[in-house]
């Protein structure tokens, strides 16, 4: 550990009470710093609909929340040899996780995790860097899942995959990643946002309120679709994506539970991918989150990770559209509401913690 550095015992967060309320607290447990990982002095956080949830059951009472930081390291453990004092980082943390409750991002410091983190490069702001952990963990699981390949291994001969609510940041994430693994891109959203989606390679776009979208994409794919990727998770996306997948079936894989009563097609292998797992450690959530940990995810976070290290280096991959505020604690409050508010569109919330 650098020795100037010595970790607070606590510090301000935004956190559950045990009221089930969310209150910025001035006495949340700061994280021990194991050998393994840095300290990082948080510049930035993003919010995330997940952010709004943890209510109920999915909280550890007084646990920090947030997902989506960047930050300064400040201090680094003996055995970290990747990482050096004074680096612009940004990661993600599995926050409410009942066994690190004080590993959420919304609070003045926080840790790495695992290899769920990346370097910023000079030319990306803190700012873009918030908003990129948790995008490039769920967009990378949900690829898996649909059996596909990270721009690592692209594919020789293109296949189409339909991207539903592709004005979405982890849509944004995804789409990218597509692109560069040789993929065709089919996306829907807002005709507003149709620009915005093209630009992150989206080949077609559907106006997702038009309600003869499922038949023009199988017209597109002349029947063929196989793939299909549902950013929303609503009772009408989970329908339009089966409806649009082919005659023949294929793969559907969502970022929440999805609808049992309109997956019905057999044909169609249906699934769905928990964000916070790309750690490996499972999910301490009640079901149907509750997953148990697995070795294999977290070899896969890492190759990841180092994936997407290598794209944003080289400016291959680019952060969502941002909704920056300021304010520190009290405006991830603000942030928070906004979200739920769903007032904004195509724009991801970050709120700068420090000057």
């Amino acid at each position: 550990m650098a020795d100037s550095f010595t970790p607070p015992a606590t510090q301000w967060a935004v956190v559950v009470n045990g009221d089930d309320k969310v209150i910025i607290w001035n006495d949340a447990p700061c994280p021990a710093l194991a050998p393994d990982q840095s300290y990082i002095r948080t510049d930035a956080v993003a919010v995330n609909p997940s952010d709004t949830k943890m209510r109920g059951d999915f909280v550890t009472p007084f646990g920090i929340l947030g997902t989506d930081y960047a930050g300064t390291v400040i201090a680094v453990g003996s055995d970290v040899k990747d990482m050096a004092v004074g680096d612009r980082i940004c990661g993600s943390q599995h926050a409410m996780n009942a066994h690190t409750p004080d590993r959420g991002a919304f609070g003045q410091y926080n840790v790495s995790a695992g290899r769920v983190w990346l370097r910023l490069p000079p030319p990306m702001s803190t700012e873009g860097g918030a908003s990129l952990g948790a995008g490039i963990g769920t967009a990378g699981l949900a690829i898996k899942q649909l059996g596909l390949p990270l721009p690592n291994a692209p594919v020789a001969k293109p296949v189409k995959v339909l991207v539903y609510g592709g004005s979405t940041a982890t849509a944004t994430v995804a789409m990218q990643l597509l692109r560069l693994a040789n993929l065709v891109r089919i996306a829907t959203c807002s005709p507003k946002n149709f620009d915005l989606v093209k630009s992150n390679g989206a080949e077609e776009v559907f106006d997702y309120r038009d309600q003869e979208f499922a038949g023009k994409i199988r017209a597109s794919t002349k029947g063929n679709l196989k793939y299909a990727l549902d950013c929303i998770t609503t009772v009408e996306s989970t329908s339009a994506c089966f409806n649009a997948i082919g005659r023949a079936g294929g793969k559907y894989v969502s970022l929440d539970p999805f609808s049992t009563y309109v997956a019905t097609r057999k044909v169609v292998s249906a699934d769905w991918v928990l964000g916070p797992t790309i750690f490996g450690d499972g999910s301490t959530w009640p079901p149907p989150p509750r997953r148990p940990g697995s070795d294999e995810v977290r070899r896969f976070s890492a190759d990841l990770f180092a994936i997407a290290q290598k794209l944003i280096d080289e400016g291959k991959l680019r952060h969502h559209p941002l909704h920056v505020l300021d304010g520190g604690l009290e405006a991830v409050l603000e942030g928070m509401e906004l979200v739920k508010s769903g007032a904004l569109s195509a724009q991801k919330i970050v709120v700068r913690l420090t000057s």
